[in-house]
This record gives structure tokens, C-alpha cells and sequence, in this order.
């Protein structure tokens, strides 16, 4: 009988240590970072992007002892500076900020719903790199600067993201370089505007979204010189210069 106990002890013991190996290998250890292994020159820290559900994040992260993460958290660089602090819900991101090694924000998110999620992201010296805002899942709207502080690319779309309905880009120098705008939305028909880094209009004239998903010139092109005269006029139909 004793030794039967023993036995019994042992295999215990034996299958304990097992499942703790197993357990344990889930837990999260405890990890520092450098911002150079971390950080991508265009898009940022985004490490804890696969923890947002509502922006198509499939991971979730645990705690210490390996069940999933609740509540606030932090992560640290090596030199002890904080580089993430979020607060989570079985695991998925709720709403996080994210730190340069110099203490500067580099990115705020706010995930409101499991349908959206806004996303600020900054450069070094806080100045406003760029805005998204996602609905289920699809950037809806965007928008990105230059280091300078002046805007460098705007884009909205449709709340289902089946078409544009504005998109503008500007020179580094502030003045606008295309702006293509939806002006008739039961047809799929947008202005679009071509610009000389000096704001004089290069060429306009108008597009339209085919089933196919392409945006293609239709009717009436004009070209103009960078002076403003006008060169000349082209008309297209289904995309096709109809005038060559």
C-alpha cells in the first residue's frame, strides 16, 4: 500500500511538472526593448497593432500568469524609459499610448467599439504624423504630414469603403498637388484637379468609379502650361482619348 502511494506521488508530481512546463511556456516573459529593434521608419511602433481587434488584430496578449491580459498594462525600453501603456480587455487592446525613447507620444489609440478605432501617430519631436480612422476593419479616413507640420495626403471614403469620395495631395511646400473630389454620388462621377508646385491648375476635369473598381477619365480634359494658359482639350470616353 505504501509503495502504491509512492507511485501515485510520483506520477503526480510527474504530471504537475509537466502541465507547469506547458503553462508556463504561455506565460509572458517579462521583456525591455531598444526603439531601433522596434521601430520602422514608416510605420512606426505598430508591434501592438495585432492586438486591436476592430483594425483586423487576430492575437491577444496574457499576463503573468498566462491568462489573458485585463486591465492596464506597461512596457519598458531597456533604459527603463516606459514605452507602452494600454489598457486591455481579455487580451485585445482597448485604448493604448505608445512612447518614444525620449518621452514623446508616438502614437494614441482609441478603440471605442469592436467597429472603430482612431489612431494618431506622432514623429519624434510631437509633431502629427498621421490620423486614421478605421470603421470595421477598413481605413476610412486618413490623413498624413510632413515633418514640417503641413499636411501631405488626405483620403475619406465611403463609411462601407465601396468608393472615394475625397483625396488630396500637397507639395512639400504647402501648395496643394491633386485634389480629386466626388460630386456626383449617384453616379460615381468626382473633379479632379492637377496642380504646378507654383497653385496654378496643370490639368482638370472629371472621372468616374467603373463596376470594376477603377477610376477613369471621362468627358472633357483640359492641360494648361505653368504659366495658366491653356495648351489644350482632350475628351475621353471609358478611359479612352477619343481625340488621338
Amino acid at each position: 500500500m505504501y509503495s502504491r502511494s509512492i507511485i501515485f506521488i510520483v506520477l503526480l508530481s510527474s504530471s504537475f511538472a509537466s502541465y507547469s512546463q506547458r503553462f508556463s511556456d504561455q506565460v509572458p516573459q517579462t521583456k525591455r526593448y531598444e526603439q531601433k529593434e522596434i521601430l520602422d521608419s514608416l510605420e512606426g511602433i505598430s508591434m501592438y497593432n495585432k492586438l486591436i481587434e476592430s483594425i483586423g488584430g487576430d492575437s491577444v496578449t496574457f499576463n503573468k500568469a498566462g491568462y489573458n491580459l485585463q486591465g492596464w498594462s506597461e512596457d519598458y525600453y531597456k533604459n527603463g524609459k516606459l514605452l507602452h501603456r494600454g489598457y486591455y480587455k481579455d487580451g485585445k487592446a482597448v485604448v493604448f499610448k505608445n512612447f518614444y525613447e525620449n518621452g514623446q507620444c508616438e502614437r494614441t489609440v482609441m478603440n471605442p467599439d469592436p467597429l472603430r478605432c482612431n489612431i494618431d501617430i506622432f514623429y519624434e519631436d510631437g509633431k502629427q504624423k498621421k490620423q486614421i480612422s478605421y470603421y470595421n476593419g477598413h481605413p476610412q479616413k486618413k490623413y498624413e504630414y510632413y515633418k514640417s507640420g503641413l499636411p501631405k495626403y488626405a483620403e475619406e471614403n465611403e463609411k462601407e469603403m465601396k468608393y472615394l469620395t475625397l483625396r488630396k495631395t500637397w507639395y512639400s511646400n504647402g501648395q496643394i498637388e491633386e485634389e480629386t473630389e466626388l460630386n456626383d454620388a449617384k453616379h460615381k462621377k468626382y473633379k479632379q484637379t492637377v496642380y504646378y508646385p507654383s497653385g496654378k491648375i496643370k490639368e482638370e476635369g472629371s472621372l468616374v468609379l467603373t463596376e470594376e473598381g477603377k477610376y477613369q477619365r471621362e468627358g472633357t480634359w483640359t492641360y494648361y502650361d505653368a504659366n495658366g494658359k491653356k495648351k489644350k482639350s482632350d475628351k475621353f470616353r471609358d478611359g479612352n482619348n477619343i481625340e488621338k
